[in-house]
């Protein structure tokens, strides 16, 4: 008797101990499981690294010696197998060796479209030790005179289509640089054709790969520049490593096929997109461009199972007139960053029952996010489990400076669960800097932020922080906002704005509006005395010197410009009274690219943009 009281006392006190679990802390299990399937990864990774496999480029190596045959990309009506990458990116290596004489650390920027050889082309350097710069495909002549001499690339490989981009760059840099043509002929003598010379080159195994440390540089990504033109970001061999495991972390697995249609110059498509196909072994379809028509079809065609998107995509996706592939697909995970919660359940409705994984990253830190759960909305869960994996905090800020609050002693102060904007911050240990740039370098580090001596980096995003322990993006912070899909740096088209001769000052920040992602480009401007606003002027200055996500789209022309007692200008008011006519007396003008003009602001303009009749 006195056995069965104990099992059922026993029995009792689980039981309550699961009611209340379930009920003080539902996703207990879920965390547990994700913090065990990281731990996971860290000891398949620690294994591999034993064996000798610890860049990126080993991975490649590794899968196209275990799964040569199996196919790795298909473009349009390409296929390649992991042993065909293999050999022609020995082609190109063999190339870049023998006609351009590069070697182990040397810095080489790339210029491409998506498409299979601007993956042949960096592996092909990475068996050299090279370290390649990857250029946006969007930037003008300015930009890539710029990325240039921060990163310190000496030799730029650039596809057949943009070559028109780097023939308008002063030739006193063209002298300095070598440059390649991805094509069987060259276009002018500036540039040495490269695929007449890679055909003549041996695809068999290089015997003298170079021996990396991995903790040294890997890639240059160009993040946007909060102080004017982009910044490079130094990419470590260990983030790189780290970062492919994003798909696996999703639920994705060998037999998947993934699509990705995301730009290869940004982390998402190159690292964790082509480099997650790599980690699984599984086939990635990749897309030049992202084209809303054709990615259903694309996804009955090849038979894909997961996409990898961006917020924005799939608002063109769910804006996009029905099409019967929508429905016949074989899709069913999702992985990406920044999808808006009412689009989240429009796409979900629509296109069938496809798990969403959101997760959140930074190009230049070791710190990330996944919602790992089916709640809609958060990029991820600040619990205890994942603090134990990834020391992050979350601190107060100033609206009006962007600078977290500090008490009297000067130190931080940790954000309260259920404050409406929380800023996040992450330990420093993985922060390689940007190149050629000390001083914005030095700006993302916090200094003696809990203790003297600590030191955290600041991701410049405010996140939300529920009761739950949910995350949620809220927006980006200072001078940088994102539209598009790009980071767009306020201080770089105020600059640009401020070379129009009509113009005397310019303050620029991004504005909502209903149903798009981030935020459009605005522009407070003042006048030279005795001059009028062109707007066409305006708008031809914009297409030669910015790329179109950058553009301003609204214009509101003040008398001036409001700042701080420091002289910093004044964005809070501006962006809460947005271009909205009845709001403020100022003239406002809208960019309309029929016209290539802009045109007053009407309240009745004003509510076919915010209706969705204009389509931006």
């Amino acid at each position: 008797c006195d056995t069965w009281i104990r099992l059922l006392t026993t029995f009792t006190g689980l039981l309550a101990l699961l009611l209340y679990q379930r009920v003080a802390y539902p996703f207990f299990w879920l965390d547990l499981i994700y913090y065990l399937k990281l731990r996971g990864y860290r000891k398949t990774l620690h294994a591999r690294m034993q064996q000798g496999i610890i860049t990126y480029l080993d991975c490649f190596l590794y899968q196209a010696r275990r799964n040569p045959n199996k196919p790795f990309i298909i473009f349009e009506k390409q296929t390649l197998t992991y042993q065909d990458v293999d050999r022609r990116s020995n082609q190109f290596a063999n190339a870049f060796r023998t006609e351009g004489s590069l070697k182990q650390g040397d810095i080489v920027a790339l210029l491409m479209f998506n498409e299979p050889d601007f993956i042949c082309v960096w592996l092909g350097l990475c068996k050299l030790g090279c370290e390649v710069a990857f250029l946006n495909v969007n930037i003008k002549a300015k930009s890539v005179l710029h990325c240039f001499q921060t990163c310190g690339a000496k030799t730029l490989v650039v596809g057949a289509d943009l070559v028109h981009l780097v023939e308008e760059v002063p030739p006193d840099l063209k002298d300095n640089i070598a440059m390649w043509v991805v094509d069987h002929m060259s276009p002018s003598e500036e540039f040495r054709s490269l695929l007449d010379k890679v055909e003549h080159m041996s695809g068999e195994t290089l015997s003298d790969l170079p021996n990396v440390d991995i903790m040294s540089n890997f890639l240059f990504i160009f993040t946007s520049g909060t102080t004017g033109l982009s910044k490079a970001a130094r990419v470590g061999h260990l983030k790189a490593i780290v970062s492919m495991a994003f798909f696996e972390m999703c639920g994705a697995t060998a037999d998947d096929i993934i699509y990705i249609t995301l730009p290869l110059y940004h982390m998402s498509a190159s690292l964790l997109g082509v480099g997650g196909c790599i980690h699984l072994g599984a086939t990635c379809v990749l897309k030049k461009k992202f084209s809303a028509s054709q990615f259903w079809k694309d996804c009955v065609k090849h038979n894909v199972t997961v996409v990898q998107y961006i917020g924005e995509l799939c608002r063109y996706l769910v804006n996009h007139p029905t099409v019967p592939e929508e429905k016949a697909h074989r899709v069913r995970l999702a992985a990406g960053s920044g999808l808006r919660s009412d689009v989240w359940m429009e796409f979900v409705n629509r296109f069938g029952r496809i798990k969403i994984r959101e997760g959140y990253g930074l190009t230049e830190a070791s710190i990330g996010f996944l919602n790992y759960t089916d709640e809609v909305g958060p990029i991820g869960r600040a619990s205890y489990f994942n603090k134990l994996s990834m020391p992050f905090e979350l601190l107060s800020y100033d609206p009006q400076t962007y600078e977290p609050v500090r008490t009297d002693s000067g130190r931080c102060i940790r954000a309260q669960i259920g404050e409406s904007i929380t800023l996040n911050m992450k330990v420093i240990q993985s922060f390689m800097g940007y190149a050629g740039n000390k001083v914005q370098s030095e700006k993302k580090l916090l200094r003696d932020v809990f203790e003297t001596g600590d030191v955290y980096f600041n991701t410049g995003d405010l996140l939300f922080h529920d009761y739950r322990d949910f995350l949620y993006f809220r927006d980006r912070i200072g001078d940088t906002f994102r539209w598009k899909g790009e980071n767009v740096s306020t201080t770089e088209v105020s600059e640009v704005l401020g070379l129009v001769d009509f113009i005397q000052e310019a303050n620029i920040y991004g504005v909502t509006i209903p149903g798009y992602e981030g935020r459009a480009g605005m522009a407070a401007v003042v006048l030279k005395q005795d001059h009028q606003l062109n707007g066409t002027k305006l708008y031809n200055h914009l297409v030669k010197t910015l790329p179109a996500y950058a553009w301003p789209w609204f214009l509101r022309v003040q008398t001036s410009l409001d700042v701080t007692e420091t002289f910093k200008q004044q964005k809070v008011k501006l962006v809460q009274e947005g271009f909205n006519p009845d709001v403020t007396k100022d003239p406002l003008y809208f960019l309309d690219l029929s016209q290539k003009d802009y045109i007053l602001l009407t309240a009745a303009l004003y509510e076919d943009i915010v209706s969705g009749k204009i389509h931006l």
